[in-house]
């Protein structure tokens, strides 16, 4: 295991993710009242164009922590601890509330790329794996209801596309974590998908 986590007293519920996150939904309120509020076509144009690579980042980030929570369970379920700092412990599971930005994060992607089409005249695709990313951790958030009673590691439910992870693995997802809880680039996530996930069966 890495030396990166101390896991002697229990694992965090969170490794250090949330500090390198801008809430989604806030952010994109914002970026569109400011283009709201301008009249002229073109300068909406500009704007939109000014605005396209935070929006794109903030996209792969949000889909990146989304991976690296699924990631960091698959690792900690196993280690049998006490989850330590779970801020959602407690609450009354909403299945709404609780899937309503992982949603909002997908009903958006569907708007972006009509307003890439519609402002700069580009398509904007998004990857496969992404899409399966989104879909993976709503599910994990189904069954998990919200991290609402989870106090040990050992009760995680894993997706049953989840794979059973090697020791190799579980260092390398490990320590790219740590490096992204530093670095705050979570696309670092990405390659680690096919480690964490069963390829699909095509029909």
């Amino acid at each position: 295991m890495t030396e990166k986590f101390d896991f002697t007293e229990g694992v965090q519920f969170d490794p250090g993710f949330i500090c390198n996150l801008s809430a989604f939904v806030p952010s994109i309120d914002y970026i569109y009242s400011d283009l709201g509020a301008l009249r002229n076509f073109n300068q909406k144009k500009l704007k939109f164009k000014m605005y396209y690579h935070k929006i794109v980042n903030l996209i792969d980030t949000y889909i990146g922590f989304y991976l690296g929570c699924i990631l960091w369970a698959a690792v900690i379920k196993d280690l049998k601890k006490p989850v330590l700092n779970n801020l959602c412990f407690g609450a009354e599971y909403d299945e709404k509330e609780t899937l309503g930005e992982v949603r909002f994060v997908r009903e958006y992607l569907e708007q972006f790329k009509k307003d890439v089409k519609y402002y700069m005249g580009q398509e904007y695709k998004i990857d496969e794996f992404k899409t399966r990313i989104l879909d993976e951790y709503e599910e994990f958030l189904k069954l998990n209801q919200g991290f609402s009673t989870l106090q040990n590691s050992s009760e995680i439910q894993l997706n049953d596309s989840a794979k059973a992870l090697s020791d190799s693995d579980r260092d390398l997802i490990l320590d790219t974590i740590a490096a992204v809880v530093e670095s705050g680039n979570f696309k670092e996530l990405y390659p680690l998908e096919e480690k964490l996930f069963q390829a699909k069966v095509s029909a």
